[in-house]
Order: structure tokens, then sequence, then C-alpha cells
């Protein structure tokens, strides 16, 4: 007999393939006051404009001689990912705001992977080349660039040129690897290198439920390409697992200290827990209803505040 939780798994396996956003279902009561977002943090329409032609190498070569305005003592941070980055970005924008005065821009698109944010990846991408980490750095000239990325491994990934990993994974995490470094060295060339060069911060992620050996090996590979390139590691995955088991999942857990102060944060406060997922969506963070439509989580979720604290911290400890 089929135990009732594995209809959930499968159902999971779709999530995680699709890489699905929770929208709007209408605005909580409980939402969090959030920013105004650049059109660049909303995914791609199936009627979108044309993407703008990469830029000459002359311009290219002007947006790296332009200096990054030190002025300002407040760390301009800029956020690329997939669907978790696309369901934090408000949450997070606000706490880099009201804790370091941060100047904030997001550009997640759902169902993405390193690749998608590469030069030269054309049509097999999911970003178009406006939104480019490199022409984002370039316009942009943050101080900190905040990537979180699940690591798609269900061949939903145009530019992964169907590697998956179910199928080949050896070949999956080289190829993961290899984008992860090719990522890093486009936007420190965005930048113009050398001192001025912005610091990446890699996030960790939390646990799968399906392949948990995935996500240990896809975040060393983050944790080895920021040895390697001056980058900074946000272990936001430790803060959304059991303080026992860094790689188990679970969908609910002891509240924290700040989630106690805030009731709203602590879900079963009788009790003394937190839901970080809904219980049917394994993957995202989001307590809204997944629905096609992918936009920021529209109202306040525990796992959400979580990560975003976390890579708050991480920003802020190295600021």
């Amino acid at each position: 007999m089929r135990k009732p939780w594995v209809g959930g798994l499968l159902a999971a396996v779709l999530l995680l393939g699709a890489c699905g956003d929770p929208g709007s279902g209408g605005a909580s009561d409980d939402a969090p006051q959030t920013p105004d977002v650049t059109r660049a943090a909303e995914p791609p329409k199936e009627e979108a404009e044309p993407s703008a032609p990469p830029p000459s190498s002359t311009t290219r070569q002007r947006a790296a001689d332009k200096p990054r305005d030190r002025t300002s003592t407040s760390p301009k941070v800029l956020y690329l990912g997939d669907s978790l980055a696309m369901e934090n970005q408000n949450v997070l924008g606000d706490l880099l705001r009201s804790e370091l005065g941060a100047r904030y821009r997001s550009a997640p698109y759902s169902g993405t992977t390193l690749c998608d944010y590469l030069d030269d990846t054309g049509k097999d991408s999911l970003v178009p080349d406006k939104h480019k980490a490199a022409a984002l750095v370039r316009a942009e000239r943050p101080d900190y660039v905040v990537l979180q990325f699940w690591g798609n491994a269900w061949g939903y990934t145009p530019c992964m040129d169907g590697i998956t990993y179910d199928k080949a994974r050896q070949k999956y995490f080289d190829r993961y690897a290899a984008d992860a470094k090719a990522l890093a060295s486009q936007i420190h060339e965005a930048a113009g290198g050398g001192a001025d060069k912005p610091r990446i911060v890699w996030v960790l992620q939390g646990p799968d439920p399906i392949t948990p050996d995935r996500v240990r090996r896809v975040d060393a590979i983050y944790e080895a390409q920021a040895r390697a390139s001056g980058g900074i590691v946000a272990d936001a995955g430790r803060a959304v697992s059991p303080a026992s088991d860094r790689h188990k999942w679970v969908e609910k857990l002891p509240c924290t200290a700040y989630e106690t102060e805030n009731p709203a944060y602590c879900t079963e406060p009788g009790r003394s827990r937190t839901a970080l997922h809904r219980g049917d969506d394994y993957l995202h963070f989001c307590l809204a209803p997944t629905t096609p439509k992918s936009r920021p989580c529209p109202t306040r979720s525990p796992g959400i505040r979580r990560i975003a604290a976390e890579i708050t911290r991480a920003v802020a400890k190295a600021a």
C-alpha cells in the first residue's frame, strides 16, 4: 500500500522541475510592507519584447572603467536567482535597507540556473540579455552580488543542454561547477576586476527531501567557488534545517526568539513551532499557494525571513 506522503513527493518533483513560484491570491492581512520592485524582478512573459542587444566592446570597456560610487557607506546589493529568490526578494530588500541602509536591486527569474545568467547563452536562456549578471553589474556597480540557486536538476532549463541530475549526476555536477566559475569570472570582469570588483555572496540551500545528496554537493560547489574567487558564503540553508541535522528536511521547526517575539511568524505559538513550507510544496518557503504567475511572496513566511536574515547577516559581516 502506497504511503500517503509518496503522492506529495511526486508532486514535489514537479515543483522542483518547474521551479514554480508562489503568487498572489490577493494580499494577506499579514503581508509585510514591501518596496516597489523593478521590472527586472518580474518573470519573462510569453509575449516579451525582444531583448536588448549585448553592449559593444567599447560600451563594455566604458562601463568597466567607470568607478563604483564610494561616497556612500551603505552597501549596494544586487540579488539574482531562481524561484526561491523570486519569493524572497522583497523581504531581503526590506532587511538590507532597514539593517544596513543598503541600496538594492533584484532581478530573479523562476526556473533558472547559473547558466541562464551567463553571457552568450542567447535563445537558450530564460534570462534576457539586459538582465544577465554581467550586464546588471555594469549598470548597477554593486558592492555585493547575491546568488541564490537551488540547482535546477530536472531538465527544465534549456541552457543546461539536457544535463539532469537523475540521468548524468557527475556530468551535472561538473557542468554546475564550470558554470559557477564562469559566472563569477563574468561578474568580476564586468566590474573591471581588481580591488573594485564586487564580492559574490553564494547562498547555500536548504535540505532536499527527494535527493538530499544533491544539495550537499551543490552547496560544496558554492563553497569551493567562494574560496577560489574571494566570495562569501551565506548558509541560509542552516536556518531552515534542524539544529541536530543540517541536511534533514522538515516542514516545521521550533520558533526562533524573533518568531516568538513576533507571533505572526510563529505559526503554532502554543506548541512553539512554526511552518517553513506548505504541506503541498516541499521546495518553496512561501506560505501562500503556488500560482502560475511568479511573484514575490505575498504573505509573512518564517522560512523566507530566516533565509533573508542570514543573507543580510553575511553581507553585514563582510561590509
